[in-house]
């Protein structure tokens, strides 16, 4: 574990190094891409200062008040986890920040000499972004699981202290980034028709910050905490009494194992991500998730052989992750890239209007949600299946049942599989931010047009692999969620959650209302931004001569100002009311009301998700679909119509539903770290 993860943080170090001897191309290019680094620095640095005091007076809370009569050091050692994961967290996000921002001007260099050459260059800074992310989380849990002793109880606020630290980094960027995003599209296109990233746009700077704090840092807390999650939960499962009887310890290291695998598939897939001759830039990079899944899968074999008395159910059950984790690609590609029927539906329907377009859209939204659930729901049937060999006796709902606990750790070893190739996807991910900021730093800078033409290439390609994280995201929660319900029910020594009980009926209503209080505020949050922003925008452009002639320059900061005040202000309250409305459900109303607020509120929250990011990318696509040409093109009514269906769904895609993977993850964290709690107020 430890030397994996090493090997991998060298790995990034000297992609990190192959990376910056890139060249940086011309004066303006180096001007831009710094106006770019220092803003996103600028507003990490605030909001990670935002973040630490809130996490340290948190910290103070939990030592205090987290009691145990059979633990006396119960609330220190949660805390002391809690901060940490805090800390690693916050670390992800910027070194996820750090590459990004290096990364940018190299691609758009190298889009102006290849497009193998850009697509490498932004492919390697995503997979700096992957092998960090990933390797901190596994070095965070396996030092904590030696200093525990081994028991994987009192890594719980680890889990806690990384959703805590995620959800505000992943709502705050997401309120910066979409505030500037729809600001610059409204003025910008639509009432001033100039092109996207015109330098003679107010907002385009803090528009291309917001791709690095809330599509980069954001992102790389938010699968961090992920990944961390479903490696508690899964540890947690490996010392219920059934699953430790056959395994002993190695039931808790196979996955911490199974993700240096990961690590692993990642290395061997970067050397497989290059563009052929007339080639889908596109197809390049599914070739590297391949590598990296047949190599996981091997993995799986051998550790399942090796730890797992060789069987095959559990290896079976991996299988079952990863192809659900192609299946759930395939999936959200079909949903929101503009190749396909729905988001070319949403086109054709703006040819009468941003209505028609916006409605085609939200029903497109709201289908996407079926074949996803039957997807997750099959994967989790089928695991416990395989975990319990099929008796049936496993299908009732007793955790004290050996089969059914069995069962339990096979939904984790689909988990393990699913998010195995997780360095690899955040490598995806991190390519679509790189390689927007690429395009805009070209259009900034005046480059000839062939540049600007393959950037152009890459960004569709980000776009759709932006749109697969999520889709991603959210079923590695749902799964996560899962386990960490289950492993919830076992701490608090409930046999299930009885919906029939008014305390538990209206703790499960709490959690549905969480989901939806909490998108509110965050979607307000972007437009009241939006709203001022885009009457500073306006201001500029009549009071500023020279700005459309391009004789003068805007002033960048104004907008910058507003989006970083925006996000630290309006973060912290949606933030603490996912933190203390399920504490206060279970003392109040008591631990199975806290579960039945967990568990409707996992269902709500994965299928809100679902909908806001796929009514999102679609929109998004859809105007991109007419800006290729079809249906009028840029600058036609059509476009103005798909602009304003993109804008309506820029909040729910980059703010509300990737903050609710986040939400979902940590309703079960909290509760899971402050369960002594509810214990403690049952026996007063």
């Amino acid at each position: 574990m430890f030397a994996v993860s090493a090997l991998s943080l060298a790995v990034a170090a000297l992609v990190t190094y192959w990376i910056l001897k890139q060249d940086t191309g011309t004066d303006e290019m180096r001007e831009i891409s710094g106006a770019i680094k220092v803003g996103a620095e600028a507003y990490l640095g605030r909001q990670y200062r935002t973040i630490s005091i809130i996490a340290i007076v948190t910290t103070v809370l939990l030592a205090i008040g987290i009691r145990d009569p059979s633990n006396a050091w119960l609330g220190v050692d949660t805390a002391a986890g809690f901060l940490v994961g805090a800390l690693c967290s916050n670390l992800a996000g910027y070194i996820a920040m750090f590459i990004s921002v290096r990364s940018n001007i190299r691609t758009a260099k190298g889009a102006m000499t290849s497009l193998d050459r850009a697509l490498k260059i932004a492919f390697r800074g995503g997979v700096v972004f992957g092998l960090a992310v990933v390797s901190m989380s596994l070095l965070g849990i396996a030092t904590l699981f030696l200093v525990f002793h081994g028991d994987p109880r009192l890594i719980v606020g680890f889990g806690f202290g990384a959703s805590f630290a995620a959800l505000f980094a992943q709502l705050g960027g997401g309120i910066y980034t979409k505030a500037a995003d729809m600001s610059a599209d409204l003025v910008g296109k639509v009432e001033a028709g100039i092109p996207e990233d015109d330098p003679r746009n107010p907002a385009v700077i803090a528009d291309l910050v917001g791709d690095n704090v809330g599509d980069i840092a954001g992102r790389g807390a938010d699968l961090f905490e992920s990944i961390t999650a479903e490696n508690i939960g899964a540890m947690l499962l490996g010392i219920a009494p059934a699953v430790y009887s056959m395994f002993g310890i190695n039931g808790l290291l196979f996955p911490l194992l199974a993700r240096g695998f990961g690590l692993i598939g990642t290395f061997a897939a970067t050397l497989f991500v290059y563009s052929r001759k007339g080639e889908d830039p596109f197809m390049s990079l599914v070739r590297g998730l391949i590598v990296c899944g047949v190599i996981c899968a091997g993995g799986f074999y051998v550790l399942t052989v090796l730890l797992l008395n060789g069987d095959m159910g559990f290896f079976y059950a991996s299988l079952v992750g990863i192809i659900s984790a192609v299946v759930v690609a395939w999936l959200t590609d079909y949903y929101t890239s503009y190749r396909r029927r729905p988001t070319r539906e949403i086109a054709n329907a703006s040819e009468s209007g941003p209505a028609p377009g916006i409605a085609t859209g939200l029903s497109v939204g709201m289908e996407s949600t079926a074949l996803f659930i039957v997807i997750i729901g099959v994967a989790i049937l089928l695991a416990f299946g395989l975990g319990n060999g099929f008796i049936s006796e496993g299908a009732t709902l007793d955790l004290t049942n050996p089969a059914f606990q069995r069962g339990l750790y096979g939904t984790a070893v689909a988990t393990m599989g699913m998010l195995s190739v997780t360095p690899m996807i955040l490598a995806m991910d991190g390519f679509g931010p790189i390689t927007d900021n690429a395009g805009g730093i070209l259009e900034m800078s005046g480059v000839p047009e062939e540049a600007r033409i393959t950037s152009d290439r890459l960004d569709s390609v980000g776009n759709t692999t932006k749109a697969l994280t999520k889709g991603y995201g959210v079923a590695s929660a749902a799964l996560s969620a899962f386990l960490l319900f289950s492993a919830y029910l076992e701490v608090v020594g409930l046999k299930g959650v009885d919906l029939s009980r008014p305390a538990v009926f209206t703790g499960a209503l709490i959690g549905a209302m969480l989901v939806f209080f909490f998108s509110s505020l965050a979607i307000k949050a972007v437009g009241s931004t939006a709203a001022v922003m885009i009457r500073e925008i306006r201001r500029q452009f009549k009071e500023i001569p020279g700005i459309m002639e391009g004789t003068s320059k805007p002033d960048y900061s104004k907008c910058i100002d507003i989006s970083t005040k925006a996000a630290l202000k309006n973060m912290i309250y949606p933030s603490l009311l996912i933190v203390v409305g399920p504490i206060i459900v279970g003392l109040v109303l008591g631990p199975e009301a806290a579960g039945g607020l967990l568990m409707v509120g996992t269902m709500v929250g994965i299928l809100m998700a679902l909908f806001m990011n796929n009514v999102g990318a679609a929109l998004d696509n859809a105007k991109k679909y007419i800006e290729a040409g079809h249906l009028g093109g840029k600058g036609s009514q059509v476009h103005a119509a798909t602009v304003i269906g993109d804008t309506l769904g820029d909040p729910l895609k980059d703010t509300a539903g990737p903050s609710l993977h986040v939400v979902v993850k940590l309703l079960n964290t909290i509760t899971l770290a402050v369960a002594p709690l509810y214990l403690l107020s049952l026996v007063h």
